[in-house]
């Protein structure tokens, strides 16, 4: 069965109505750290919605995903419990990590999220590591590693994709580029105009793709999931998208324009879709407003029920820090 968001009604649905979850979420949580509600650090990726979700779609159940700073999207993409999500930014013992993680260690290795990371390019490594690990097993299994623009300068980088191509490595690695690095434009942190062209210089695919087109994020990244399958090793695909909000909740966003931001909201990724999904007779009217109120009362419902749960237990904070004699 197809997984192509265009292949049927059913396939446009579940699309739509992931990436509007993941729209809420995100909207959810700047709404309860801005009420002090929510305590930590947090870093949105909304705007970034088809990215993580054309990218999840291709992959199977037992496929596994490592993720970075900015990973609700991910996690969501890949079919987490949202009450589980929001409980752990809630730091209540029914999150996914305790409430120990928040929101940048979000891990569920149910649905094959092996974590998300706060050190950049930190997932990387981990994502050819499990890749290698699938290799020796002889078990059918890919990874699709998320990272950021700013990842692709850093060390980890270049030795994860390196010993990824030299070993023909089941992995995909997925760059999300996201036109900043913190504050900082790849206009001025890369000499070269894609970051996929850097595949060349490990023998490898790289391709670039407009990262707020959920159809074609899928069907590159379907292409090459099927490739690391087949055991012809990893592929660079570099999705292009751009986050609406600043780098973390503490980011005034003095860097960048309102025009340059309100240019980039009109290419909004998941009114794309609906308008093609429309056009193409998959969806109607009733169908995409469906979707829509689905994901905001699953998002309702997951705040209520995160919000119930009890506290996490500071007592035992260290029991998975230190082995017991």
């Amino acid at each position: 069965m197809s997984t192509s968001p265009l292949a049927g009604p059913e396939q446009a649905r579940h699309a739509l109505r992931t990436m509007w979850t993941i729209r809420r979420f995100e909207e959810a949580v700047d709404d309860l750290f801005a009420r002090g509600l929510m305590h930590g650090t947090m870093h949105l990726s909304i705007g970034q919605e088809a990215s993580a979700t054309g990218s999840c779609l291709p992959l199977r159940a037992d496929d596994a995903i490592t993720s970075t700073h900015r990973g609700h999207g991910h996690c969501i993409a890949k079919g987490a419990d949202l009450t589980r999500m929001m409980a752990e930014l809630l730091a209540k013992e029914t999150g996914y990590c305790r409430g120990r993680g928040g929101s940048m260690h979000i891990a569920d290795v149910a649905t094959g999220n092996l974590g998300a990371n706060g050190i950049v390019a930190g997932g990387i490594p981990i994502a050819a590591g499990a890749a290698l690990a699938y290799q020796l097993r002889g078990e059918d299994r890919v990874v699709a590693c998320f990272f950021g623009d700013g990842a692709a300068n850093e060390g980890a980088f270049h030795e994860a994709v390196n010993l990824a191509a030299i070993w023909k490595l089941p992995v995909v690695f997925i760059c999300e580029n996201n036109k900043y690095g913190m504050s900082f434009s790849t206009e001025k942190s890369f000499a070269i105009e894609h970051i996929s062209e850097r595949a060349a210089g490990y023998g490898i695919p790289g391709v670039t793709v407009d990262g707020n087109d959920v159809v074609a994020v899928h069907d590159t990244v379907a292409e090459a999931v099927a490739r690391a399958r087949a055991g012809e090793g990893p592929t660079l695909v570099e999705n292009v998208t751009y986050r609406w909000k600043g780098h973390s909740k503490s980011d005034k966003n003095l860097y960048r324009t309102k025009e340059e931001i309100a240019d980039w909201r009109e290419r909004d990724p998941i009114l794309r879709f609906e308008d093609r999904v429309r056009a193409e007779g998959l969806l109607d009217d009733a169908d995409i407003e469906a979707a829509r109120t689905a994901a905001l009362d699953d998002m309702k419902a997951a705040v209520r029920a995160a919000n119930a749960a009890p506290d996490a237990d500071p007592s035992d904070l260290l029991d998975a820090v230190f082995a017991r004699a």
